[in-house]
C-alpha cells in the first residue's frame, strides 16, 4: 500500500493566500494541511483559498480538518474558501451535510 501524498504550493498576494493542493487529504496528510494553513494564519490575509483541483481523495479526517480550518480562519477574521472542488468531493459534502459549513467557490475556466 502506497503512502498517501499531499503536495501544497502557496502563492501569497496582498489580500489572498492561494494554496494549491494535489493528492489525498486523509488521516496521513490532514496534519500537513493543518500545519500549512496554521502557518498562513500566523499572519492572516483577508482570504485563504484552497485550490482543490488536484485533490484525488478526501476521507472523514480530511473533511473534519477542512471544517476545523474554516473555523480557525473565521476566528482570525479570515475567509477560508475552497475552489475547484471536484464532483466527488461536492457529493461527499452534500451527503455529510458539510457543504453548508464550508465556503465553496467553483469558477468555470475561461
Amino acid at each position: 500500500m502506497d503512502r498517501a501524498e499531499l503536495s501544497i504550493t502557496i502563492d501569497r498576494t496582498g489580500d489572498e493566500a492561494l494554496l494549491r493542493l494535489a493528492g489525498e487529504i486523509d488521516m496521513l496528510t490532514a496534519g500537513q494541511l493543518s500545519t500549512v494553513v496554521n502557518e498562513v494564519l500566523a499572519d492572516p490575509p483577508p482570504r485563504i483559498v484552497l485550490d482543490m483541483g488536484g485533490v484525488t481523495f478526501c476521507d472523514s479526517q480530511g473533511l473534519g480538518t477542512l471544517v476545523v480550518l474554516s473555523r480557525k480562519a473565521s476566528h482570525a477574521q479570515t475567509l477560508l474558501v475552497l475552489s475547484n472542488v471536484g464532483d466527488f468531493l461536492l457529493r461527499v459534502l452534500d451527503i455529510t451535510g458539510l457543504r453548508s459549513a464550508l465556503m465553496i467557490r467553483n469558477e468555470t475556466a475561461p
